[in-house]
């Protein structure tokens, strides 16, 4: 039904060169979820694939109909498609989830806030310009500060490293249940879970 769907999207970049680096880290929350739902992304009218489904029932009622998404673009211009999957569906922004990479954040870290700055993160500013507003909902994925004088740019197109790959499922499951927690029972309930755990 519209006006109670969620749009839950994973930045990063496209193609296997990036498939594995930090910055993708929010697509690899959307392939999470996707695989609990058993979804399948598929290609849309916008530059990005994308599924729906519901996330597990709740008292008894059927749970919230989310659309999950990746874009096919660069991540210095995500918004469009966001912009487009959100007006199909009839999404407002106080119901778009963007999951996306944090460096000001140690890795495993998870905080959840709405709106606010961009914190230099280019496709988080491409949303806020496509959407016209910064009040959408973010999961931000800790990763950590680049090492020595390393340029952030370049740190967040690496992969993640051999001790962080061995402990990123259980990451990016919390992350995956970060999200289904902040649209099943908001963004208080969700930020108490996370943010108060030890990192």
């Amino acid at each position: 039904m519209a006006g109670d769907t969620w749009l839950v999207v994973g930045l990063g970049n496209p193609g296997d060169r990036y498939t594995a680096t930090r910055h993708n880290i929010g697509q690899m929350v959307v392939d999470e979820l996707a695989g609990r739902l058993g979804a399948t992304l598929r290609s849309t009218k916008a530059k990005a694939i994308a599924a729906g489904g519901r996330l597990p029932a709740v008292g008894g009622l059927p749970g919230p109909r989310v659309v999950l998404m990746k874009t096919l673009t660069y991540m210095n211009v995500s918004g469009p498609p966001v912009a487009q999957v959100a007006q199909f569906h009839s999404v407002e922004p106080e119901r778009i989830i963007a999951i996306h990479d944090d460096v000001d954040l140690p890795f495993e870290a998870i905080k959840l806030k709405i709106g606010g700055g961009e914190g230099g993160h280019n496709g988080l500013r491409s949303m806020t310009q496509s959407l016209g507003t910064k009040d959408y909902l973010r999961v931000r994925a800790g990763v950590g500060r680049p090492p020595g004088r390393m340029d952030t740019a370049d740190y967040v197109l690496k992969p993640f490293t051999k001790d962080e790959r061995s402990t990123l499922p259980i990451f990016i499951g919390e992350l995956a249940d970060a999200t289904e927690l902040l649209v099943a029972e908001g963004l208080e309930a969700a930020q108490q879970k996370f943010h108060a755990r030890a990192v």
